[in-house]
């Protein structure tokens, strides 16, 4: 939902906490929406909303192409210092050209012809993890009876949980890649000739999903053709690249599953400063989305790196989730200046990386 939907709307009601909360602390379905704030997102931001193809094409073929080009470096070169040094080079271009597949999800479908259908060639398949993955899953995250209830599946309450579910959160995506290998490798053919695990795995583990309570509905329609070709796409992929490795060595697999662990991790903790998490189950507000999202705009260091492709700005994007990625820094300066330091706006900017994580550890700590 955007924020030009939700000018003409009021806080939906609630129901009673899961959790309990701190009595100085309105519990997030409480708050209402800003409405000032939602009208001057919209109609400061109209003539930036157009994706621009001569930024995405460039950036995204850009990224992938260094990505590639440090992978085999790494692989190639001796000594392993310099393998290291280019395996971490190639982690954060790819991880960049990854993080495409947010945009896929957002911009209407004629806004750049041909982008989705590069984007998983280059990236997507040789990464075996496909548009498939997030399309028709985070819209429903960004859908505003359902962000942060439990029919979300990019949200769980971590403020609210153990404080050791923080480092498991995090270390658990470095398995990701040899759990994406595995899928595509042997349970996609196999689910091909045994259709309750084609069932299993399209319902557990063919989404970007954190939520384990979350379970895709069988795709329909063009939908349905999509995912064929970009699991066939994926299988073959993954077979000949285990069968390569069984002739040729090891080695080049086991670096490049060394390097994508470390994107998954990268993302992994981009995702524990996303969202403050600190919502109980309860439907929210937009303005409480909003709240209960992140931006950390300039003058923070190194945002870029660890949170690319406009992620930097999460909390703008879940007020105006159409407006592509280029032109989020624009927006941020709009509405700053325009709304002032005082405003509802300023509350969800952040200064950085660190403080987010020690204010999740914190919560986590209160919630005990």
């Amino acid at each position: 939902m955007t924020a030009q939907e939700a000018i003409d709307l009021s806080p939906s009601a609630t129901r009673p906490a899961a959790f309990a909360r701190e009595a100085a602390r309105p519990r997030s379905s409480d708050i209402p929406d800003d409405k000032a704030m939602l009208r001057a997102a919209v109609e400061l931001t109209r003539d930036i909303s157009h994706a621009r193809p001569e930024i995405y094409w460039p950036d995204m073929l850009a990224s992938a192409a260094v990505g590639y080009a440090a992978l085999a470096a790494a692989i190639l070169v001796d000594g392993v210092w310099a393998s290291v040094a280019f395996g971490l080079l190639s982690a954060l271009a790819l991880y960049r050209a990854l993080l495409f597949i947010h945009e896929l999800t957002h911009i209407h479908r004629d806004a750049l012809p041909g982008f989705r259908f590069a984007w998983n060639v280059l990236v997507g398949i040789p990464m075996l993890i496909p548009s498939l993955m997030y399309e028709g899953v985070h819209t429903i995250h960004h859908t505003r009876t359902r962000y942060g209830t439990v029919e979300d599946p990019e949200y769980l309450p971590l403020a609210l949980m153990k404080p050791w579910s923080l480092p498991v959160f995090a270390l658990t995506a470095i398995l990701l890649p040899v759990a994406l290998l595995i899928r595509s490798a042997v349970l996609i053919p196999l689910g091909a000739l045994i259709p309750p695990l084609r069932k299993l795995v399209w319902g557990r583990a063919s989404a970007l999903a954190i939520n384990p309570q979350f379970s895709r509905r069988p795709p329909e329609g063009a939908f349905a053709r999509m995912v064929f070709w970009q699991e066939l796409g994926c299988s073959v992929w993954a077979i000949s690249v285990l069968a390569a490795s069984y002739v040729y060595g090891w080695r080049p697999l086991l670096i490049a599953l060394c390097v994508v662990s470390l994107t998954a991790f990268l993302n992994q903790v981009r995702t524990l400063v996303a969202h403050l998490w600190e919502n109980d189950g309860d439907a929210m507000t937009v303005t409480a989305q909003y709240l209960d999202s992140v931006n950390v705009p300039p003058p923070a260091r190194f945002s870029e790196l660890w949170a690319p492709v406009g992620l930097r700005y999460h909390a703008l994007h879940h007020l105006l989730p159409s407006v592509p990625y280029h032109s989020l820094a624009e927006a941020h300066r709009r509405l700053a200046r325009h709304l002032g330091t005082d405003s509802t706006y300023a509350k969800a900017n952040y200064p950085g990386l660190l403080p987010l994580v020690g204010r999740l550890i914190e919560s986590t700590m209160r919630s005990r």
